[in-house]
């Protein structure tokens, strides 16, 4: 029977001079070897081979493209535009891995997959074609293909099918975390608009700008005496004033008036300050 050697880790008792402490001990034991997984090393190989296609297949398009793009302009354009002629399908094939689990969101990348490499056929064929050079044309064109074949079969290797029953299941639970991932920038934005809100009110309110209806009398003033009314702008100081010299003098009308005319943050303990020094 094979094995391997590991290094074991663990705590033990040691002691000097009569003190005793936990320290680490390591030591290198053998253990059976498993035996060697071939399906893993054969699905190993096969995404291999298959990224090897993949940048041959873009190696090769973007040389054919770039010169028959180079016909026209500078060749550091032509053969940058170039790439992204089996970049596009090699994305469209990305993003259909990440949506495999989700049928109906994976048609979509898939059919755009195709007609990207049929676009990229067809700019490699034009090029041996206007080159005279039909078969290397055809023959290169087909490098795409063969590609895109590789890495589809790459990801049936890994892929997972489910049945109708789970495949529900799985999308009721991804709507859910959907759902609460696209909730959090939208917290966000009605935070940041609270804010906006607060800050405007709050600038309004030091401006003056507030008119608000002081006829009638405060219910829970302490006095009878009807709210004074503002003849303009006024600031937290004077508000404070102006409620004691109208006989207000209950701390929380008076807090309450000052919300009112000045500034509807206004502080208990700043209100307080203001009526002590107003006497």
């Amino acid at each position: 029977m094979k094995t391997r050697r590991i290094e074991r880790t663990r705590l033990v008792p040691h002691t000097v001079d009569g003190e005793t402490e936990m320290v680490l001990d390591r030591e290198i034991i053998e253990v059976p070897a498993p035996p060697p997984d071939w399906d893993q090393r054969v699905r190993t190989a096969v995404t291999i081979g298959a990224a090897i296609l993949v940048t041959v297949s873009i190696t090769w398009t973007t040389a054919s493209v770039g010169a028959l793009l180079a016909m026209s302009t500078i060749a550091v354009v032509a053969y940058a535009a170039g790439i992204a002629f089996d970049a596009t399908w090699i994305m469209c094939m990305g993003a259909e891995w990440l949506l495999r689990y989700d049928p109906k969101r994976a048609a979509l990348p898939r059919r755009a997959g195709y007609w990207a490499l049929a676009v990229s056929m067809g700019a490699v064929f034009a090029h041996g074609y206007l080159t005279r050079e039909w078969v290397v044309g055809l023959v290169g064109a087909l490098v795409s293909a063969l590609a895109k074949g590789g890495w589809t079969i790459a990801m049936r290797v890994h892929a997972r099918p489910l049945d109708p029953r789970t495949q529900q299941w799985v999308a009721k639970r991804r709507a859910a975390v959907d759902g609460q991932l696209a909730m959090i920038p939208i917290r966000r934005e009605l935070q940041r608009g609270q804010h906006l809100i607060a800050a405007e009110q709050h600038a309004l309110a030091d401006s003056g700008s507030a008119d608000p209806d002081q006829s009638g009398p405060d219910p829970q003033s302490g006095s009878g005496n009807p709210l004074p009314t503002t003849a303009g702008p006024m600031t937290l100081k004077d508000a404070v004033r102006t409620a004691k010299d109208s006989g207000i003098t209950d701390p929380d009308a008076v807090l309450r008036y000052v919300r009112k005319v000045a500034d509807a943050n206004a502080k208990p303990e700043t209100v307080a300050r203001y009526m002590r020094m107003a006497g």
